[in-house]
């Protein structure tokens, strides 16, 4: 008898206990916008999993583009400008004849060169 109540106590029945790995112990509330909010469910319910199963899954295999620095943001811009004044020279060769603006032509080239140069390195 006394073997009996034994294993009652060491067999409670149940599933296993999950290893500390696999538990979800923390918690992070996130702000959303209404079509944000909308659009995660949707994705999730045609995934067939919850809300939170879904970002999970997003966060363990997806991924996130760094943000443009300063430096980068700046040759972007920079290199806009230079986009409108080789548009301008195009013009003004269409109008008066390339031999007019041949050499600005190659000194705008050598600049946006140079300065894609720094935006991949």
């Amino acid at each position: 008898m006394e073997k009996k109540k034994n294993t009652e106590r060491n067999n409670k029945g149940g599933r296993p206990p999950k290893s500390t790995t696999d538990k979800l112990k923390y918690r992070v509330t996130v702000k959303l916008a209404t079509p944000d909010y909308y659009t995660l469910k949707s994705r999730a319910r045609s995934a067939g999993i919850s809300a939170s199963e879904y970002l999970r899954e997003c966060f363990r295999k997806g991924y996130v583009r760094q943000r443009l620095t300063v430096e980068h943001s700046d040759y972007i811009r920079k290199l806009c400008g230079m986009a409108n004044n080789l548009n301008q020279l195009a013009h003004k060769a269409n109008a008066g004849g390339f031999d007019t603006a041949k050499l600005e032509c190659r000194v705008q080239v050598a600049r946006i060169e140079e300065l894609l140069n720094h935006i991949l390195l």
